[in-house]
């Protein structure tokens, strides 16, 4: 079963309605010892980097999280905001991100003819085999939603990569922890796959 944190700042139907579709079990909680049963975790998010780190520190539930990704290191899914959280900070705050990834969240460059938020259906291309993104055929189209992206200090961390002005991070994969800029639950069958390959990774 999949385990999705409720910190106040998240699109939590959306991503439970399709977990159900691709017939995969899933709660949602914000209670620290459900969260510390799960054997995988969604970390979803919607809003500004600072006040989503302010609800997970303030909430209880920061300790728990981190024994899971770092200690007992079972497979982590930041989604949009969520993935941004991921990294050491991010320059739409002052907050410290969670750290689970060596990265940092940059703030898109706004460039002549290149609008933020960069919002709509973007193309994806595969930089590594990781197999969050196995069985993503033709060409791969996921929608986000974002103003900031992640910036991995490797390159070899970044599984699938999006171009709008500048290329950056569409899904990351550091052992256990991953991530997707994008909004699967709202990228019909590409989005329907990942959380599918996602509910049974294993490390």
């Amino acid at each position: 079963m999949i385990t999705i944190i409720d910190y106040g700042m998240g699109n939590l139907g959306s991503v439970v309605n399709m977990l159900r579709r691709v017939e995969v079990d899933c709660e949602v909680t914000c209670d620290p010892v459900r969260i510390s049963n799960a054997s995988s975790i969604i970390l979803p998010g919607v809003g500004a980097f600072d006040a989503a780190m302010e609800r997970i520190d303030d909430s209880g539930i920061r300790q728990v999280l981190d024994d899971k990704a770092l200690h007992q290191k079972v497979p982590i899914l930041g989604i949009c905001l969520g993935m941004q959280l991921l990294t050491r900070g991010s320059e739409e705050g002052t907050r410290p991100g969670l750290g689970w990834i060596p990265a940092v969240t940059r703030r898109i460059p706004s460039e002549s003819g290149i609008k933020i938020p960069h919002m709509g259906w973007n193309v994806a291309e595969r930089t590594r085999q990781s197999k969050l993104t196995d069985h993503l055929d033709g060409e791969i189209r996921f929608y986000f939603v974002h103003s900031f992206c992640v910036k991995t200090d490797d390159p070899h961390d970044t599984v699938l990569r999006t171009r709008h002005g500048q290329d950056f991070a569409a899904a990351v994969q550091h052992s256990n922890i991953m991530g997707a800029q994008f909004h699967p639950e709202k990228s019909h069958r590409f989005g329907m796959q990942l959380l599918k390959n996602f509910a049974y990774f294993s490390c």
